[in-house]
């Protein structure tokens, strides 16, 4: 789809990022990969120069200033060579030879394969094999449609994966593609494969039993492991073949250090050692691994490897044949060499073959880390990627197992104000994915604002149209349109209050210039109320973009009374009254919190919240580790620093789990829209109990800017989304379900479940005693509000344990009572989970509170 004019009330910055985006479209040549970068960000201060043979950057210039524009193609999956592959098909049209399976690696669009469509068509699904003729890691695969028509266009798809051709897996992806001709790109989990398969299960447009393929590409290791963490580095050794021992910053050990400022680099003082250069970790006990992650020097380009090899070895001595080898981009951007399967070894040696600039015989290196599989009862795991006909940008939990998602007025991009949205309805029990395009309430939904409404409905404010308001209720699947808000918005905040209204405050990045001041939607009269008392000013940041920026994503939690702590992004936090004209004060600050945009909020406990990440600016700013717990008591606010993430994170998304945990995923350590650079692999898991963050299975695909995460009924977590900027290299149309810890043995297999088998009703008041029954004994009860989440930011989601006793002679009866304080669970769709005495929660059941 084309880009639409853009509405001259849309700020010119916004313009010129679709610009940008719109102008790569050619580079591009239809191809979309979409795979970054993984392990430890890049460093966010920027280093003195260092010895070696250096760019001479300025000691005080940032180490990201230089990367390449936000849209510009970031490091990605490499397309794998087709020579003599072959193709399969379990039937194809033989009438001619423009129907055979093999057209789909001739290079040419023009030939396609096409299912039997002469006589008696083929009936779906339709499956095209490749044989790629020896193990490869692959990690996603590319379907051109067919250019001349849109019969056979791919609908439902499956991915899976074998070695031998014969036993197929699981799908790695599944998913419904758009009905268009654009080239898809479908990731799944890295991982060793000979034979890749695609099943078709619909026509995109149920024209037919038809399939049909121009071009299928495949990708290879991205850089991203999956279903592995990091692992712990403790007592490990590194030497080199050579280093620089002109000055300490040139040793093998500093590549163990965690301090991506000092590195280790090849001899080029006198006469530079000539490449080959090779650095050999010892872990000092035989570990399984799966893959090594590379992180370049941060503060000049010399000496990144460019052509590289990993090899293996038990003793030191004797190093096999390589076990991943390739060719590395020139950016400081973290690599990663994936193996086609865990290794168990002692030693790890890379071998710098290349340098990527051939600027020297020089090699450096500022960090060195492995990665080895994960254990499911410690770090969890992921399931299948399931691709989406659009960039799920905003999402919104249901009752029935069902997610919410839009883009905008397309699938792939925004821009302009186009009175329509496209949507999608995942349905969490059969994976597929409807898509519907919302024209009746006259709003393009990009950038919204939204609250979960206190009867179950969903409220979506500004955003490409700024000043209007759409509903949508999940009882009768269908959208409406509300009164338009006084004051048109984007990126503003949002949260229902205890009266059952909702309040919206902020949103620079749409509508007219000037101070977004707050603004109340009564639902009886579904009319806004302004609060002239109630201005943004004190809640903005200081970032240099003025309130453009500074005004937006705010982190908002409504409390009783219908007054809402605005706890964040900016560092000062305010008490806003919204009865009558409105009334904002000030609630202290953040403890030595910055401002953190893009970071974001997570009531965890009643009156405890968790903040995370983000950075001092919208964008180009470096993302901080810090999070902090604020208390809420009453009128008063307490902010306290509690343990640091791991990696620096803007743009991430946290989820608080029914035992309290709270898991954050994705991000940059340098925010840059459209962007997949410094992205975070690795999620982390916040415990209260310790303050404490531990790593946890990595994640196989970036989830940057305009990614979401949602609490999904079942006690998961949906991942999804990322990019939305058209003709780019990081679109991610597509998402995936995490499984945490807790509901993991160490093989992956499922524990036991506490179940629910009654006493929940479909609504109770505030202050309600229920009568639960389970099939057994529970430990707890706890409240999970249904949510949405956009931008990094979810002020629906909070968690509120509930008391309970058992009752009766027997076990699995307990009179469960509900809060009488409408402050703390906020009408509307909450999700009751019951959880054993090793915190395992049961499937979950929708409770109306009213």
């Amino acid at each position: 789809m084309r880009s639409r004019p853009f509405s001259t009330r849309h700020h010119r910055l916004r313009r010129s990022y679709l610009l940008i985006v719109l102008g790569l479209g050619s580079v591009l040549v239809g191809l979309i990969p979409w795979l970054g970068v993984a392990g430890p960000a890049a460093a966010a201060r920027a280093p003195a120069p260092r010895p070696g043979p250096a760019d001479q950057r300025p000691a005080d210039r940032s180490p990201h200033h230089g990367v390449a524009p936000a849209n510009a193609m970031e490091p990605t999956a490499p397309v794998l060579d087709r020579t003599g592959w072959t193709a399969a098909a379990s039937d194809e049209e033989t009438v001619g030879e423009n129907g055979r399976a093999a057209n789909v690696l001739d290079g040419s669009a023009a030939t396609i394969w096409h299912s039997r469509w002469t006589g008696t068509p083929a009936p779906l699904p339709h499956t095209i094999t490749l044989d790629l003729k020896n193990t490869t890691v692959v990690s996603a695969l590319v379907y051109q449609p067919r250019t001349d028509g849109p019969n056979g266009r791919i609908g439902e798809y499956g991915i899976s994966l074998s070695t031998d051709g014969t036993t197929f897996g699981a799908p790695v992806a599944t998913g419904t593609l758009a009905d268009d001709a654009g080239t898809k790109t479908l990731g799944f989990a890295p991982q060793g494969a000979r034979f890749v398969r695609l099943t078709a299960l619909t026509e995109a447009g149920g024209r037919g039993p038809w399939t049909s393929a121009a071009e299928i590409n495949l990708l290879g290791d991205p850089g991203t492991p999956a279903a592995t963490v990091d692992l712990p580095r403790t007592g490990w050794t590194a030497t080199a073949g050579d280093e620089e021992t002109a000055a300490e910053n040139g040793r093998a050990a500093n590549v163990l250090d965690g301090d991506d400022g000092t590195i280790w680099h090849s001899r080029w003082s006198g006469t530079a050692a000539p490449l080959p250069h090779t650095i050999t970790l010892d872990l000092k006990s035989t570990t399984t691994v799966s893959a090594l992650v590379y992180q370049p020097r941060s503060n000049g380009p010399n000496g990144r490897i460019g052509r590289y090899s990993v090899t293996l070895s038990t003793d030191g001595t004797a190093f096999g044949t390589p076990v991943a080898s390739g060719t590395w981009r020139d950016d400081d951007t973290v690599k990663t060499a994936t193996f086609t399967r865990p290794q168990s070894t002692r030693y790890v040696r890379l071998t710098a073959l290349s340098e990527a600039g051939g600027r020297g015989p020089w090699s450096s290196a500022a960090e060195i880390r492995l990665s080895g599989p994960a254990d499911p009862a410690v770090h969890g795991s992921w399931g299948r990627v399931t691709g989406f006909p659009l960039v799920p940008v905003a999402t919104a939990v249901l009752p029935g197992d069902k997610l919410l998602a839009w883009s905008a007025y397309a699938v792939d991009r925004f821009g302009g104000s186009n009175g329509y949205t496209q949507t999608a309805i995942l349905d969490l029990k059969t994976g597929k994915v409807t898509q519907r395009r919302v024209d009746n309430t006259g709003h393009d939904m990009f950038c919204p604002g939204i609250a979960m409404l206190a009867d179950g409905r969903v409220l979506v404010t500004g955003g490409s149209n700024a000043e209007k308001a759409s509903i949508y209720d999940p009882a009768t699947d269908q959208w409406s349109a509300t009164t338009d808000m006084n004051i048109a918005r984007g990126y503003q905040a949002m949260t229902l209050l205890s009266t059952g209204e909702a309040f919206v405050l902020g949103g620079s990045w749409s509508g007219a210039t000037g101070d977004k001041a707050g603004e109340v939607w009564n639902p009886a009269t579904r009319t806004w109320r302004t609060l002239t008392g109630v201005p943004a000013t004190p809640a903005l940041t200081a970032d240099p973009a003025g309130a453009y920026r500074a005004d937006n994503h705010m982190w908002l939690h409504a409390t009783s009374g219908g007054k809402v702590l605005q706890l964040g992004p900016s560092r000062q936090m305010n008490w806003i009254s919204t009865s009558g004209t409105g009334g904002i004060t000030s609630a202290g600050t953040r403890a030595d919190s910055q401002d953190a945009m893009t970071g974001n909020a997570v009531a965890y406990d009643i009156g405890r919240l968790l903040t995370l990440g983000g950075s001092p600016a919208y964008e180009k700013t470096p993302a901080t580790r810090r999070a902090y717990t604020v208390g809420v008591s009453g009128s008063q606010v307490q902010a306290a620093r509690t343990g640091d993430m791991g990696f620096a994170r803007a743009f991430a998304n946290s989820v608080v789990l029914p035992d309290g945990k709270v898991a954050v995923f994705g991000g940059q350590s340098y925010p840059v829209p459209f962007s997949d650079a410094t992205s975070v692999l690795t999620p982390e898991l916040w415990d209260p109990a310790t303050g404490r963050f531990t790593p946890l299975a990595s994640m196989a695909i970036p989830r940057n800017y305009h990614s979401v995460a949602n609490l999904l009924p079942d006690g998961r977590i949906f991942s999804g989304g990322g990019g939305l900027c058209g003709d780019c290299a990081t679109n991610h149309a597509d998402g995936a379900v995490f499984t945490p810890p807790y509901l993991l043995n160490a093989d992956g297999s499922p524990k036991p479940r506490p179940v629910v088998t009654g006493g929940v009703p479909p609504r109770a008041a505030p202050g309600a005693q229920l009568s639960v029954t389970t099939t057994g004994p529970v430990a707890s009860f706890v409240l999970m509000r249904a949510a949405a989440a956009t931008h990094s930011t979810d002020n629906d989601q909070r968690r509120v344990p509930l008391a309970s006793t058992a009752t009766g002679t027997g076990t699995g009866t307990y009179t469960v009572s509900l809060p009488s304080d409408p402050g703390v669970v906020l009408p509307g769709n909450w999700m009751l989970f019951a959880l054993d005495a090793q915190g395992v929660p049961s499937l979950a059941r929708f409770l109306t509170v009213s």
